[in-house]
């Protein structure tokens, strides 16, 4: 039987190494992108899931901030694969790097509304088709959801907010055998990180025991880890060289 997974956010960084390692582990994939300038990074994805994995794969459009367009990216996949759903990676994420005096309501709720809202809404809306069967729910937080880091008080509150998603989700649906888990990585390679003032990304790279900024493989190697893990639910794995150990 063909085994499913939704992912949010997954058309490049850590997001295009989890859906090429859910292809790798024998899933059909679908990826969810949100700029029309993603969307041939994500087509491309999908061909490669079937090119080097022998999986199906749909992108989809979707800003999943939005109640109604992760409805619509739930209804696509359940029509391409069917109702069941077996895993559903949570990675949509953004950030303002904004320090709190300057930053505008705006920016915050677009943080919160993509960081935290959007896990929300798509274990809300997934959550029916997988107590019929069973699954796996990974949430992506961040070390800025165990620790302050200055400039980022709307991103460190999400991702604080997803971490208690996941212990709550985890105790209420575990007798479905629904384990819900969250990855909180620490400074990795990715955009993201990329854009933000190297001079600080170097200070901070200081502070790591291990010396090193990981790689979004090390990422997706834990999700690989908490899909296959029977008896993990409820708990927080944060990759992160060391820099925090909750």
């Amino acid at each position: 039987m063909s085994k499913t997974a939704i992912i949010t956010g997954g058309s490049r960084g850590i997001g295009e190494a989890m859906v090429l390692k859910l292809g790798e582990m024998g899933y059909d994939v679908v990826v969810n992108y949100r700029s029309d300038s993603s969307k041939e990074l994500s087509e491309n994805l999908v061909a490669k899931l079937k090119s080097e994995y022998g999986r199906d794969g749909l992108a989809v459009q979707a800003d999943v901030s939005k109640y109604g367009d992760c409805k619509k990216l739930v209804e696509a996949a359940v029509a391409k694969f069917g109702d069941r759903i077996d895993v559903l990676v949570n990675n949509a994420g953004i950030t303002n790097n904004c320090n709190f005096i300057d930053i505008t309501e705006e920016q915050y709720t677009r943080v919160i509304n993509t960081n935290l809202m959007s896990f929300l809404h798509m274990c809300h809306l997934t959550l029916p088709y997988m107590v019929k069967n069973g699954g796996a729910i990974i949430n992506t937080s961040s070390i800025g959801g165990l620790m302050g880091v200055a400039n980022q008080a709307d991103y460190c509150a999400a991702k604080s907010g997803v971490i208690g998603l996941t212990r709550a989700l985890a105790v209420e649906f575990a007798r479905q055998n629904i384990r819900v888990n969250a990855i909180a990585p620490g400074m990795i390679w990715t955009d993201m990180l990329r854009g933000v003032n190297q001079d600080e990304v170097q200070a901070l790279k200081l502070s790591i025991p291990m010396g090193e900024i990981g790689d979004v493989h090390d990422i997706s190697e834990c999700m690989e880890y908490l899909i296959n893990a029977k008896y993990v639910t409820g708990q927080v794995i944060s990759p992160n060289g060391g820099i925090v150990m909750p």
